[in-house]
């Protein structure tokens, strides 16, 4: 069960924020595609996206030596309601609408690298 208060606190921060952001659009990211749209090194990313995963907001896989991070589906419906809302919020704005431009420009997706 997901604690309101640590679900807050974990997007209290502006780099977890932006990676939120992305997931929404995306629906799954590699590290490695979180890590060249926020323009961050792979360990500021990784701490980030272990905080979110340990509020309970995100889940991750691996495939091979990546690792894919996406929305926890079994988030509550309140959760679910408030990331959309700071999702609409965050459209067109900076630094979301940069971070989603360096995000697509990789084409095509599916043949991205993640060396």
């Amino acid at each position: 069960m997901i604690q309101t208060e640590t679900f807050l606190r974990a997007l209290a921060d502006g780099t977890r924020l932006r990676v939120i952001n992305l997931l929404l659009v995306e629906k799954e990211l590699c590290v490695c595609e979180l890590t060249e749209a926020l323009e961050m090194v792979q360990p500021k990313v990784s701490r980030h996206l272990a905080i979110l995963r340990e509020a309970g907001l995100v889940l991750d896989r691996r495939e091979g030596l990546w690792i894919h991070y996406r929305i926890h589906p079994d988030l509550p419906a309140w959760g679910n309601q408030l990331l959309e809302a700071v999702h609409q919020g965050c459209q067109g704005k900076p630094p979301y609408a940069d971070d989603l431009k360096r995000l697509t420009r990789k084409t095509p997706k599916a043949a991205a690298s993640c060396d």
